[in-house]
């Protein structure tokens, strides 16, 4: 079935679409949710509630620009959806935060280790840096979306930058010790 065929038959709530339509992009999907999600587990919520969402809304879709870039943008503000409570984005002093630059030997860090310590930075941190580093937000698209200032968005990356490159270089200490001690 193409996906305008697709996308008529779920505006009209068939099951089969709506379960050929989870079928074909779930994966994509729930990548997009891991990325803001700080577990696996999370990440499956936020999949359930992104796709109840779709296909309540989905008659909302006008076939204007990509249909995947409309369930990537549902399933992005489901999860921000979950993280929009007071007291989640702290304000800090944008005077003392510094742009922080990651050198990273490409080969060194394996790509599951990066996942994993973007997904154990606290929400604030993580939800700022996958909206600007992963997804090509800017500062005021984030503040936007997040309810915070640019400022507060600017920090919270800037502070999220700082956490991750800590623990790559600690983890490139590690490997260079071990690679030393055989």
């Amino acid at each position: 079935m193409s996906q305008d065929q697709l996308i008529k038959n779920c505006k009209k709530k068939q099951p089969k679409a709506q379960a050929d339509l989870y079928k074909r992009y779930a994966s994509v999907l729930f990548s997009v949710c891991l990325k803001y999600a700080p577990n696996y587990a999370e990440a499956e919520d936020i999949l359930q509630d992104a796709f109840i969402i779709i296909f309540d809304k989905i008659t909302q879709y006008k076939n204007k620009g990509s249909f995947e870039g409309w369930l990537k943008r549902v399933a992005i503000n489901t999860a921000l959806q979950r993280y929009r409570k007071p007291g989640v984005y702290s304000l800090v002093n944008e005077e003392n935060i510094k742009e922080v630059e990651v050198e990273v030997e490409e080969e060194a860090i394996p790509l599951d280790y990066l996942l994993s310590i973007i997904q154990e930075l606290p929400d604030r941190y993580r939800m700022v840096f996958n909206l600007y580093v992963m997804d090509g937000y800017s500062h005021r698209e984030i503040s936007e979306l997040l309810t915070i200032s640019q400022g507060t968005s600017k920090s919270n990356l800037a502070r999220a930058r700082m956490i991750l490159k800590e623990k790559i270089e600690t983890s490139q200490h590690s490997l260079q010790s071990k690679s030393h001690l055989q």
